[in-house]
């Protein structure tokens, strides 16, 4: 009885010591099929507060955030403010339209989140075509979004909004008379950013409801301040639209002008030079200097006129004219009899929104004073160097 006994212990035993490889190998192998999540992930990667610096309007030159995720389901609903949209599905595609020709420069990958491999992916895909400086936001839009900065939407679909009379409340924060006036994007109504507080009644009571700001375009802070500016009144569901007016006439063609009318390009009107004092030549807008004109006193004469940088501090230290003086628009009005008399004051900024409204505004307090505005888009580099392109 003993043996039989002796027997079977043995025969457990065994079975219990063959038994042991299984279970091992069922333990890696599990653990092997969760490895695989990331494995393959991008291994560059960055956090918030390094995207922090780069998502900002304008749009810095030095660096591109691209958004991986797809258009009509993410992207145009929400997105880093000043990314482009690269779908990974359609990367070999669009990548040669909108990646940079530099090779060189900064680019940040992005997409929903610690799971989501479609940033990863992108990353890859642009390190095989030779870019050299590949970062990847592991934690994606849902992050920005939660660490409480503001969002922002495509202009399919503010249209997509807008045709299904959802409520949405879209603001134009560039100047009235020299902007919006002259074309906007249907539906939307204006609050010029250095008349927020005077127009603030013009918001909906709710501070729930959905506020979509936008400007000229991705050189353009205006929008970005007002919808900061909503934010600190409590409304806690405001966006923005980056690419402004001027990336929805891309799309849609023309907005309506304040009569409700199409709206149409400006008028060409002859140029004619300025009776006395440096050789100005207006331009087509009224108020304007032509940018060959301006260029040329600039070069020969450049102490015969005033510059006057009307953008914020924190754009003047970026760059500017040479001899320039910052007066950011919102402070004219308590600046404005500090002008001189003596030389023309031409006005500018990065789209020609801000200058010209200051060309308004003197013309209304001190119609006395020679100014004019540059109706251009300028850009500074960190070397000094810029470009000016006529509108």
């Amino acid at each position: 009885m003993k043996a039989k006994h002796r027997i079977l212990s043995l025969i457990l035993l065994a079975a219990f010591a063959s038994a042991q490889p299984a279970c091992s190998t069922t333990a890696a192998t599990e653990q092997a099929t969760a490895a695989p999540a990331t494995a393959h992930f991008y291994t560059k990667l960055v956090d918030h507060d390094f995207v922090r610096q780069y998502a900002v309007i304008p749009v810095r030159n030095d660096v591109m955030l691209i958004d991986s995720r797809p258009a009509a389901r993410k992207y145009d609903i929400g997105h880093i403010p000043g990314a482009v949209n690269i779908p990974d599905t359609q990367f070999d595609a669009l990548a040669p339209k909108l990646l940079p020709a530099d090779k060189s420069k900064q680019l940040i990958f992005y997409c929903e989140g610690p799971e989501c491999s479609l940033s990863h992916k992108g990353a890859f895909k642009a390190e095989k075509l030779g870019y050299t400086n590949i970062v990847v936001y592991t934690n994606g839009y849902p992050e920005w979004i939660k660490k409480g900065n503001l969002g922002s939407v495509s202009p399919a679909f503010v249209k997509k909004q807008l045709d299904a009379k959802e409520p949405i409340t879209l603001i134009d924060s560039r100047p009235k008379a020299r902007k919006y006036d002259k074309g906007h994007i249907p539906g939307a109504i204006s609050i010029p950013d250095s008349e927020f507080d005077k127009h603030v009644g013009q918001l909906p009571a709710d501070k729930a409801a959905t506020l979509i700001f936008h400007c000229e375009d991705l050189a353009c802070p205006l929008s970005q301040k007002s919808a900061a500016k909503a934010v600190a009144l409590g409304y806690t569901n405001v966006r923005t639209m980056p690419v402004g007016y001027v990336g929805w006439q891309k799309i849609y063609g023309t907005g309506v002008t304040a009569g409700g009318a199409a709206a149409a390009p400006a008028a060409t009107t002859a140029s004619a030079p300025a009776a006395k004092g440096p050789d100005i030549v207006a331009g087509k807008e009224k108020g304007s200097i032509t940018v060959e004109s301006f260029e040329k006193i600039l070069k020969e004469a450049p102490d015969s006129i005033i510059i006057a940088d009307v953008r914020d501090p924190e754009e003047f230290a970026t760059g500017s004219f040479k001899n320039a003086v910052n007066i950011p628009v919102n402070t004219l009005d308590k600046k404005i009899g500090t002008l001189p008399t003596d030389k023309p004051i031409i006005f500018f900024c990065t789209t020609g929104a801000r200058g010209g409204e200051a060309y308004d505004m003197v013309q209304l307090l001190r119609p006395e004073l020679k100014v004019y505005f540059l109706d251009a888009a300028v850009k500074f580099t960190k070397d000094g160097s810029y470009t000016i392109v006529q509108k």
